[in-house]
């Protein structure tokens, strides 16, 4: 199993204090090693024992570097010697160089300061090798402890602590607890924290728990209207307070509890506000209330306790200010009361705390003024309901209708005027108010609704600016019974034979309104009894009655006077003439003759409807006869106003415009005589055929002559046209009658092609001004 090992362990604290040589297992530096060898006893087994090395301690933040450390020997010595190696954190291992060993004499070297607080150990482990790299021992753990030192302050947690303590609060109340670390370690001195107060002011109200950090209230008194905020300095130090110390700083806030009741800024307060008006404000009464602004121990209630009994005012409370309101909830009256004198509480909407003092609830006196303002006038019947007979005469008094001036303690006139009148039916006394009729008032009329006429009658003062009110005049036309019913309709036809169709119904309508219309009475004339013998009248319903035969009578017509009356106060009544057409009857009761019948109901047709047709008639024919006549001369007049000659002549030839290119100075034209005396000039030999005829057509037999006198062209060419126009050897083309022949073989266009495809609107004629005297008249004509 190889030779046992024996470890040198070569420690420098250990040296220091004088370890003597003999000591087993260990040799000062610089003396040769010690070996202990076992001794190898007869047996059939041999032991081996393992090298150890105890931990090793070092200071953080030692500053001689390399330092010693410790010093390993192997007990198998080879003779090249033995290859020591360390590996492990800070070797190989990250953080990297701060541990180093000689390889040949097996001493382990610190490189580098150690913070404890990074790390506070370190395990390494150690090898021995030949020269050859072969293992000479099994590998063994070498582990360094980092010492610490008091070298990290302690730190608060937080730069500020932040606690809330409510007003009034009992000695012992814990606010908040500040806690503090240090980077040292727990287990020494240098980690041990007391905390104190430094500062807080003159009344020491907080105490401060060393060991804990927790802050707590110290003496009774915390009185948030006071002080609101304390402002506390901590410190905390380690080595049990003796050592490196930090500060930080504590506030603390004291909660409002409602122990100020609020109070009135003054016992008094005058207000003023005009008459009539509603919801507006009056003023504000002020109170003071020590506790926190916008907090519910700060917001006030108000309360009207006396001096309203009508619940004329309202009060609310500001809730940016916490001041009263007061405002009018009812519109006040001057004349009926001018001054108020109002008993005003105050209270917080929360309760009192139990700690806070007692006191009465505060009141104030509020006095407010209601100034007086000009009122407009007031109808006090509005509607005012009146009622005039019908055809009342003009001048009649309807009624006086007045306003009344709520300004008793202002002298103050009032005068009348008609806003609305549709009808202009009265008239208005201005200063009295009272009402006339200006003209009569008839059924029916567009003007009145249901038998009422509307007007509206203002009413003003004089006041400076004035005021007017309206009244409503609603005036009742009562119905008169001034017209008798009318027989409809006044014709009719009847079977000859009673009992089969002998009878017709009769109706009546009345221009008057209920109750002087139906029912109505019809009966045959008294003033004619023999008529009793042949007809008879029964009623049928409130309009309408029976007319019906009594005995077979001859067909013809028959005029019966009937006597209708209504039902109105006084009754009105009427004589009438019914024409009944009597006509041979059918076999269903009906009469056979239907012409007959249908022309005796169409006498009913008064004669003032039909003069009024026919009247229409001959109008409407007259109108059109003049309309025709007038178009009629005006195109005539047209016509002879362009074809009448000027007293001169602007041109004695018409020229030849077959022959192009002449010009104005062609005068190989023809002498317009020829037009005004043919019968000077003969004919030039045969006359041409017209183009436009057809060729087994002939001209006239006999050709038209000129008139003896043709002093006027127009009535010339007139004549030559009605002359073509009775031709009856000519289709009727749209051509014209050649007057005179001018020869033949013209390469010109038709002048009718100048205009075939422009009307006049479309033609510039302002160049006919630009070609002479002779175009004069043309252009005169044509022109702009």
């Amino acid at each position: 199993m190889g030779t046992p090992l024996l470890l040198a362990c070569l420690l420098a604290p250990l040296c220091a204090r004088g370890a003597g040589p003999a000591q087993a297992g260990a040799a000062a530096p610089g003396s040769p090693p010690l070996r202990q060898a076992w001794r190898h006893h007869e047996g059939p087994r041999r032991v081996k024992r393992a090298w150890v090395i105890p931990p090793i301690s070092v200071s953080e933040n030692h500053k001689r570097v390399p330092h010693l450390l410790v010093q390993i020997k192997s007990d198998k010595q080879q003779p090249g010697g033995v290859i020591y190696s360390i590996k492990g954190p800070g070797v190989d291992e990250e953080p990297l160089g701060i541990f180093s060993i000689d390889k040949f004499s097996g001493k382990v070297f610190l490189n580098a300061m150690l913070d404890r607080e990074e790390n506070d150990r370190y395990r390494l482990k150690a090898f021995a090798l030949d020269l050859g790299g072969t293992t000479l021992e099994d590998p063994t753990d070498l582990e360094i402890i980092v010492v610490d030192q008091n070298d990290n302050r302690p730190l608060f947690r937080q730069d500020i602590f932040t606690g809330h303590v409510v007003e009034g609060a009992e000695p012992g109340t814990c606010v908040m607890k500040a806690e503090a670390t240090d980077a040292d370690d727990p287990e020494t001195d240098n980690a041990a924290l007391r905390y104190s107060i430094l500062e807080q002011g003159s009344a020491s109200m907080f105490s401060i728990n060393a060991t804990t950090g927790e802050i707590c209230t110290a003496r009774p008194g915390l009185d948030r209207e006071a002080v609101g905020v304390y402002n506390l300095t901590l410190q905390v130090a380690d080595m049990s307070g003796d050592g490196l110390a930090t500060t930080a700083t504590a506030v603390i806030y004291l909660e409002d509890i409602n122990d100020n009741p609020p109070e009135f800024t003054k016992e008094e307060f005058a207000m003023e506000v005009p008459e009539h008006a509603a919801g507006v404000e009056v003023g504000k009464v002020l109170v003071h209330d020590k506790d926190l602004a916008g907090s519910p121990n700060w917001l006030a209630k108000f309360t009207i306790l006396e001096g309203d009994p009508e619940g004329a005012f309202a009060i609310r409370t500001d809730p940016y200010t916490n001041d009263g309101v007061l405002s009018v909830a009812k519109p006040l009256d001057h004349e009926a009361r001018d001054r108020f004198e109002l008993t005003v509480s105050v209270q917080n909407e929360q309760p009192l705390a139990p700690s806070a003092p007692a006191s009465p609830r505060a009141l104030a006196t509020v006095r407010v003024r209601v100034r007086d303002v000009n009122e407009a006038p007031v109808f006090r019947e509005n509607p005012r309901r009146v009622s005039v007979l019908e055809g009342a005469p003009p001048g009649t008094e309807v009624t006086t209708y007045t306003a009344s001036d709520p300004d008793t303690g202002q002298l103050q006139t009032l005068t009348y005027a008609l806003l609305y009148d549709p009808a202009d039916w009265l008239q208005l006394d201005p200063r009295a108010g009272t009402v006339r009729t200006k003209r009569e008032l008839l059924h029916p009329s567009a003007f009145l609704q249901g038998g009422w006429y509307i007007a509206l009658v203002l009413a003003r003062d004089d006041a400076q600016p004035p005021l007017s009110a309206t009244g409503t005049l609603s005036i009742e036309i009562l119905e008169v019974n001034d017209h008798a019913p009318l027989l409809q309709p006044p014709a009719g036809a009847v079977c000859g034979r009673p009992g089969r169709g002998g009878s017709l119904l009769l109706g009546a309508t009345d221009e008057d309104r209920p109750p002087h219309g139906a029912p109505f009475h019809f009966q045959l004339s008294p003033q004619h009894p023999q008529l009793a013998r042949n007809w008879s009248v029964t009623r049928y319903n409130v309009t309408h009655a029976v007319l019906a035969l009594l005995v077979e009578l001859p067909a013809g017509p028959y005029s019966l006077p009937l006597l209708l009356r209504d039902s109105g106060t006084p009754p009105r009544e009427r004589q009438q003439l019914l024409n009944v057409s009597v006509c041979p009857c059918g076999p269903d009761g009906a009469c056979r003759d239907g012409v007959l019948a249908a022309s005796s109901a169409g006498a009913g047709v008064t004669l003032g409807a039909l003069v009024i047709v026919l009247s229409s008639v001959l109008l409407l024919l007259l109108l059109v006869l003049l309309g025709a006549a007038r178009e009629r001369g005006r195109r005539r007049a047209l016509r002879k106003g362009l074809l009448r000659r000027s007293r001169d002549d602007m041109r004695d030839n018409i020229l030849n415009y077959d022959e192009q290119g002449g010009g104005e100075e062609d005068q190989d034209a023809y002498d317009i005589n020829q037009l005004r005396h043919p019968q000077l000039f003969p004919a030039r030999g045969k006359a041409p055929v017209r183009r436009d005829a057809p060729l087994s057509f002939a001209t006239p037999p006999a050709p038209r002559k000129p008139p003896s006198s043709p002093s006027d062209i127009e009535d010339f060419i007139n004549e030559g046209l009605e002359a073509a126009d009775g031709d009856p050897s000519v289709p009727p083309y749209d051509t014209a009658l050649i007057y005179d022949y001018e020869g033949s073989g013209s390469v010109a266009s038709p002048l009718s092609s100048i205009v075939s495809s422009l009307t006049d609107e479309d033609q510039d004629y302002d160049y006919l001004s630009e070609w002479g005297p002779r175009f004069r008249r043309l252009a005169d004509l044509y022109g702009q």
